[in-house]
């Protein structure tokens, strides 16, 4: 049976403009391993709970859950990132007994199906996520204006599935600097 997609199609303008998050517990496979079922399952039900109030305060979106992490979705990366340092802080407040680390990026992506974001700008939030220690929140040092210039620079990295390094700052030691941005 053939299908006819022609009604299905897209418009020529698939690319809209979003701030990617990925966010993790650091550590969470070895805490559940020796603290059990039980206690991990708190630790999962704590970071969502901290997630999705502050992501209803903020408007920053779940995109998709990752086991111990997420994806995140938001208009502006500093209305994303200041929701990413709001979870770690409050996480902490609520005495979260791992971190998290994350990896930011934002750019144009294909918004397919309204609602699969397809990019490198993805793959690259995704990626400096898995780069980042406990505690960091990795971005293209391009992201905020005066980032590159600020004690957060690490420097460039190489990035695999990106052709050249891209320069990293580490924004958790830059909150002010974020949270400058007329949130």
């Amino acid at each position: 049976m053939a299908v006819d997609l022609y009604f299905d199609r897209p418009s020529r303008s698939h690319r809209v403009r979003r701030s990617f998050g990925f966010v993790d517990l650091s550590g969470f496979t070895a805490f559940s391993a020796t603290n059990g079922d039980d206690r991990a399952v708190e630790q999962l039900s704590l970071f969502r709970a901290v997630l999705r109030s502050v992501g209803s305060a903020t408007g920053v979106r779940v995109a998709k859950w990752l086991g111990d992490g997420a994806m995140l979705v938001a208009l502006e990366p500093a209305t994303l990132v200041s929701a990413i340092l709001r979870v770690k802080r409050m996480l902490a407040a609520e005495g979260s007994e791992l971190p998290i680390h994350a990896g930011v990026a934002a750019g144009d992506v294909i918004l397919f199906e309204g609602d699969d974001h397809i990019g490198n700008v993805v793959n690259l939030a995704a990626r400096l996520a898995a780069r980042a220690a406990p505690g960091q929140i990795l971005a293209p040092a391009d992201t905020f204006h005066g980032l590159s210039r600020s004690d957060a620079l690490l420097g460039p990295i190489q990035i695999p599935g990106f052709e050249h390094p891209i320069e990293v700052a580490d924004l958790a030691l830059a909150p002010a600097l974020v949270e400058s941005y007329n949130l």
